[in-house]
């Protein structure tokens, strides 16, 4: 998507970047926070707004489909603009389609202002994710993007159990406002920092042909098919399962919105603590060793939910399915990276995209198998990911950290 410019002095630009990425990695936390702390509450949406829980439910994908194929629109436009108009852009419609969602007095206005929500928010992370790629080597990737990703997990974990303990206090359409008062704060913060971004990348226009000649290249490559496969399939699973453990813990233990929020609040944890740390360790180690791992403990953890775990239980449960999230999502992610050569932008674009429309599937189609009830949904939910575990254990194995030379080895 871009190419970069011209290096910035180093210190200056070490410093700025890390600012950046810090700065970067915040506004994800918070669009994902919203994309998140709708879960938890939907029995009470269902409630106020007069709908069927499952019809109330459909303000998740409603958000997340749209979300994920608009990232490949914003890509083409800031290949052709620029990438930090268009991720401010983005930022700024967030913040205000977010608080007008709190003007919603119907199921079906909330659901249109999630849609329209999700179409203008997709502009920031995925470009942000390409950002990284970009003033990143990719032996220092790891930590860069466990950064974002970190804050994803985070988004994810506190969006949920404090959109649950904050509605009691400012109503489900003051918790829409904060957040989106917040992401103004954030877009004031971040937009000295256009300079710093115009400088490090440069637009580069695409016609339709080169674009569909990159997807093409990208994805009949066996490393780039067996990895965008993995993020869709893995993210359907993650979607799936948590989006719906809010109505399963109100169901099968007859709990309140704050103990749902609370017993939800290990899912991230890990992510938002040790994102960077788990980074460094694919640098490290390489992604062979660790994205099996990951997908072996989120199959785990769906087996535990599937044999109905009491409800003290089900936070630690939690926490081992955001764990096996961080190992490998993340991981997959960097591994995009370094697909697109010098168009990474729209090999990330098209990373977020599959990310996201998994995360819509995955909550529909878990909500759709909700008619057999919550044990079978697991069952099927983890025998899915389990066997993506052990396939994972041959078709990663290639991905280890390059060699380092002796002479190298010898200098340090």
């Amino acid at each position: 998507m871009t190419e970069l410019a011209q290096p910035l002095p180093t210190t200056n630009a070490t410093l700025e970047r890390e600012r950046l990425l810090r700065l970067l990695a915040l506004a994800t936390f918070i669009i994902f926070f919203q994309g998140y702390m709708v879960a938890p509450i939907i029995p009470l949406l269902s409630t106020v707004l007069q709908a069927p829980e499952e019809a109330t439910g459909l303000i998740v994908p409603a958000y997340l489909i749209p979300y994920g194929i608009s990232t490949l629109i914003y890509g083409l436009i800031a290949d052709r603009i620029g990438i930090q108009r268009v991720m401010f852009a983005s930022l700024a419609a967030f913040s205000v389609l977010t608080m007008l969602t709190a003007t919603a007095q119907s199921v079906e206005q909330l659901t249109l202002f999630r849609i329209v929500t999700g179409i203008g928010a997709s502009g920031v992370v995925p470009l942000a994710l390409a950002l990284v790629g970009r003033l990143y080597p990719y032996e220092q990737r790891g930590r860069a993007l466990g950064w974002l990703f970190g804050a994803m997990a985070g988004g994810m974990a506190f969006g949920s159990p404090l959109g649950a303990m904050l509605v009691p206090v400012i109503g489900w359409r003051g918790l829409f406002l904060t957040v989106g008062a917040a992401a103004i704060v954030l877009l004031l913060v971040l937009y000295p920092s256009r300079r710093f971004i115009a400088a490090a990348v440069q637009p580069m226009p695409s016609s339709l042909r080169d674009l569909a000649t990159g997807y093409n290249q990208l994805l009949r490559s066996f490393r780039g098919a067996r990895t965008y496969l993995y993020v869709l399939l893995n993210s359907i699973f993650h979607s799936g399962v948590f989006t719906w453990l809010g109505l399963y813990l109100e169901r099968k233990h007859g709990l309140g919105r704050a103990a749902i929020g609370l017993a939800l609040l290990g899912y991230g944890i890990p992510g938002f603590l040790l994102g960077p740390v788990i980074g460094r360790l694919a640098d490290r180690w390489g992604r062979a060793r660790l994205i099996p791992v990951g997908l072996l403990l989120s199959g785990a953890a769906a087996v535990a939910l599937a044999l109905n775990p009491p409800a003290t239980l089900v936070p630690l449960v939690a926490l081992v399915l955001s764990l096996g999230y961080d190992m490998t999502q993340p991981l997959f992610g960097g591994i995009v990276t370094a697909l697109g050569g010098k168009r990474a932008g729209q090999a990330m674009g098209l990373n977020v995209f599959t990310l996201f429309v998994g995360f819509g599937l995955g909550s529909l189609g878990f909500g759709a198998l909700l008619q057999f009830g919550f044990v079978p949904a697991f069952s099927i939910f983890a025998s899915a990911e389990l066997i993506l575990g052990v396939l994972a254990l041959a078709l990663f194995r290639s991905e280890l950290p390059a060699r380092v030379p002796v002479t190298a080895r010898m200098d340090r």
